[in-house]
């Protein structure tokens, strides 16, 4: 049974440069905007399969992710889940593939499927690494933007916080968590 309307999943490993923009993205967000009404924003990390319990919950999904298409680093590509398996997207990382398996697996379970799509973003550099690279620290502000934008279409509020915490500020709490 679904519990809540809408959820912001920010996936990627934070270990690997650019591939952890999705997560520094949704703890982004968290901190520095509210939504009306609200949204649930989760950090599911490289968790995989374990986030099949995400897509039972919520009615609608938007996945935030570093994604390896072919094409210039930075470029940002907004993609209904459904088109997602003839792309080849699902053949990166493994949180790729178990998000793709947690939909395959509600489908084989006969549940329901939310209403799911990828904000993904072309990496630069995947290498062992906590930060972004300079092109993709460029083009932060236009993912976060993209993701306001999709948010509105949906009919959703988005208010800025006064004070913002930085990007780099958000990769020092992952680099540094005790603090």
């Amino acid at each position: 049974m679904k519990t809540t309307e809408f959820a912001i999943l920010g996936v990627g490993n934070i270990l690997e440069m650019d591939d952890g923009i999705a997560v520094f993205a949704a703890s982004f967000l968290q901190q520095n905007y509210t939504f009306e009404p609200a949204i649930e924003i989760i950090n599911g990390g490289i968790e995989g399969i374990n986030l099949l319990n995400i897509f039972m919950e919520y009615d609608r999904i938007l996945i935030l992710d570093a994604i390896g298409i072919e094409d210039e680093p930075g470029s940002i590509y907004h993609i209904p889940s459904s088109e997602l398996s003839g792309l080849g997207i699902n053949s990166g990382g493994a949180h790729e593939i178990g998000v793709m398996q947690c939909l395959d697996m509600l489908e084989l379970l006969g549940k329901p499927l939310p209403q799911s799509s990828v904000l993904g973003i072309v990496p630069h550099t995947v290498k062992v690494h906590i930060g972004l690279t300079p092109q993709l620290q460029k083009r932060f502000n236009a993912y976060i933007e993209t993701v306001i934008k999709i948010l509105e279409r949906e009919e959703f509020v988005a208010v800025k916080s006064s004070e913002e915490i930085p990007l780099e500020m958000i990769v020092e709490e992952f680099k540094n968590p005790q603090r």
